[in-house]
Parts: structure tokens; sequence; C-alpha cells
């Protein structure tokens, strides 16, 4: 098989993982000096820095053979799929080459595992070794983790790779032994553990060997069993609190041809994956714990979003007089975020805050009419039961069109 047919088959593969980032890694550029890339340039695909700067990654696996026989996975060991593998010199040509072109700023590389998984994180570590070593590549390296492998492996990984992933799979250690019967959660946290320890030296000593500055993530797999989203969220803020993750990356389950019974046959709605990075970004950025925009199990709402749901379930709360509350209290009124937060009350300690300037920071004034008390407006609403302000303010769906101009 040729280079060009083994990127179709690998690139293709990979798309399945989620946990494709490039965010945290420290400015790095071969201005002036040897080497090439860096991690500040402005790319061409999909993954986003924290200031808003797309970032191109090369996103292939190094190989879709696989020993295992994970139920949910499309590379599995019985799964019937076209089959490569990239030498370690291919990738790295691959990648320096497709940087010289000015397609790609870093790279993501993941594998099935073959042979062993010390084997494979060898091969995954020796090829972000060229790259630093012999090509001097200053752009930005996610390495996926194999749980499995040497704790040596994984640190070492750690001094050449900008971020490291290790995936919980599935949310439950009973999905896990189920679906994925070779892997041991156990093991998984284990590898999570040592990832953070070694993140935790290099804090206390900062001129210690470099590793992992970007921190490290991971991915759950949504809809592959019956677990609902309580039980996500609350594996999600295990994982924050335990192992101060980066990241925690939902995929929706996508069943393949010839799919083992064991996994469902249809796909969860792609809205719930939504909903759950909404949640996600309450629990790791406003504050919320997972427990408050679930209080019982179930899943999130599809109508509304969870910050919304939360509002409307705690009604004693508003309306709320943004003149007065805390700024973590106003980042709960729904149509506010963290930035706008910040500013009202930057803006009260001069004079009192008017409802036009709200409108003038394009809050979503539709969603906050509800919820909050000004200067000079208070709400005539603030008795509907909130019943009926979810139906009024739930999202409709609607179908798109091709070319909405023709059909006009």
């Amino acid at each position: 098989m040729d280079l060009a047919a083994k990127l179709e088959v690998l690139a293709d593969a990979a798309k399945y993982d989620a946990s494709c980032a490039s965010s945290g890694a420290p400015r790095r550029a071969s201005i002036g000096k040897d080497g090439l890339g860096a991690t500040t340039g402005v790319g061409i695909c999909h993954s986003y820095t924290p200031d808003g700067r797309c970032i191109s990654l090369l996103k292939i696996l190094l190989t879709n053979f696989c020993i295992y026989d994970c139920q949910y996975c499309v590379n599995r060991r019985s799964s019937n799929v076209p089959r490569a593998r990239f030498s370690v010199e291919e990738v790295v040509r691959l990648t320096t080459d497709f940087y010289l072109r000015n397609y790609i700023d870093g790279l993501f590389l993941s594998s099935g595992i073959i042979q062993s998984p010390d084997y494979t994180m060898e091969q995954l570590v020796e090829i972000a070794r060229r790259l630093r070593e012999v090509h001097q590549f200053r752009g930005y390296i996610h390495l996926k983790t194999i749980p499995d492998a040497d704790p040596k492996l994984i640190e070492l990984a750690g001094r050449y790779a900008d971020r490291l992933s290790v995936n919980i799979e599935l949310p439950t250690a009973d999905s896990v032994e189920r679906l994925a019967p070779e892997k041991k959660v156990h093991t998984i946290k284990l590898a999570m553990a040592s990832i953070r320890h070694r993140l935790d030296e290099k804090k206390a000593e900062p001129r210690g060997p470099k590793f992992a500055p970007a921190g490290q993530s991971t991915q759950m797999i949504v809809g592959a069993d019956q677990t609902d989203d309580s039980t996500i969220l609350a594996t999600a803020e295990t994982l924050y609190s335990s192992y101060k993750l980066k990241r925690v990356y939902y995929s929706a389950f996508s069943p393949i041809p010839q799919s083992p019974k064991s996994v469902p046959l249809k796909p969860p709605p792609m809205l719930r994956e939504h909903r759950l990075y909404q949640a996600d970004f309450l629990v790791r950025s406003y504050g919320f714990q997972a427990q408050e925009l679930l209080p019982k199990t179930g899943n999130l709402a599809l109508d509304i979003d969870p910050k919304l749901a939360w509002a409307l379930a705690h009604r004693e709360h508003f309306p709320m007089d943004i003149n007065k509350a805390d700024k973590s209290m106003i980042a709960r009124i729904p149509g506010i975020g963290l930035r706008n937060a910040d500013r009202i009350v930057h803006l009260r300690m001069s004079r009192r805050v008017r409802y036009a300037d709200l409108a003038r920071m394009r809050c979503s004034m539709e969603k906050l009419k509800p919820f909050i008390i000004t200067a000079d407006y208070r709400p005539t609403r603030d008795t509907t039961p909130s019943d009926v302000l979810r139906r009024a303010m739930a999202e409709q769906p609607t179908q798109m069109n091709l070319f909405p101009a023709l059909q006009a």
C-alpha cells in the first residue's frame, strides 16, 4: 500500500477520537533558531487555542490494526475494515512535509495496539523523539498514551509531547468490563495518576525536565451503553478533581456495519453530545456541580441548555438584581457569560447597570429577560410558572435548506 492510500485509511480511522485539541501549549517557534514549526501560527482546520486561533493538526493513527476487541471500536480485532500501518519514518516525513507545505501546525497521533502496549508506545515515543531531536520540530504534538505501557515510556512521551491523553473510554467500570474486557479501568486511572504526579513534580520544580506542558485529557464514548448523563457528568467531575484533567471529551457512539449485538444499532442524538459539552463547561468554568445540573438520574434536556434548565428549576434565585448580586451568581443567569459578568461588575463600580447596557454587551436578551432586575427594568413574567417559560424558550428544531434563496 502506498503512502497516500495509508494516509486515507488511517486519517479516516482517527476521526472517531474527539480528544484532539491544541490548547495550553507554551509559545514556541523556530524564528532565529534551527528547526521548523511553531505553536503560535494561524492554521486552517478545526482545533482552537484559548485565544481563539485556529490550529491545524495532522490527525492520524500509527495503525488501525489492534489486538484488542473492544465492541464499540471500529478498529477492533474482529472488525472487517481496511487495515494499514505507517512506519515511524513515514509519520515523521508526513509531519515535516505537511508543515513545510503550510498544511498543518502540529500532530495528533494515536494508534491501535500492535504486538504489545509497550511496543506500540515505543513507536509513538520514537516518532515524537525524532521530530523534536532530529528535525527540531517546534510545533504542537499530542500523543495518545497506552495505559498498559511501562510508566517509564509514558514519562518519556511527556518530555516530547505538549499534551498526553489516556482515554477512559466508558463512564463506568461495569461498561468497560462488558464492552472492553481486555481493558481495565484501574489500569487507565493508574496511567492518569502517573501523568498527574509528573505534572505536579514539574510544577513544584519548574527547572526540572519538561513534561506535557499542555496537561492531559481523556475521552468518553456516549451512547454505547445505557449509562445516563448524570453518571457521565459525575464521572467527569471526579476525573477533573482527581487527575486535574484539562478536558474531558465526549464522543457520540457511531455504529458501523456488522456491529456486534452488545452495542446499539442506532447512534444517540448528536444534540446529547452537545448538551454534555455545555454542562461540562458549566462544571469546569462556572462553579456548578454535576449534581446541581442533574440532581436525579437521567439525561440532560435536549430542548433547552443546561444553564437555562437549572435556572427554571431554581426560580427562588430569580429575578436577580444584577446591581447587587455576586459575580458568580450573575454568571449563572441564562444569557450572561463569564466575560459579560466581569463587565457588569466593572460597570456597576461607576454607575448602576441599565437594561440597555446589557444589550450593548450583546447578552442574549430574549433568554435573560425573565431572570434579571436592572436599574430601569423588572420582568413582567417573574411569577410565570417554569413550565410555561420553558415552552416559550425551548429551542424549536428547524429543517435546514440547502438552497434557501431558491426555495424562497
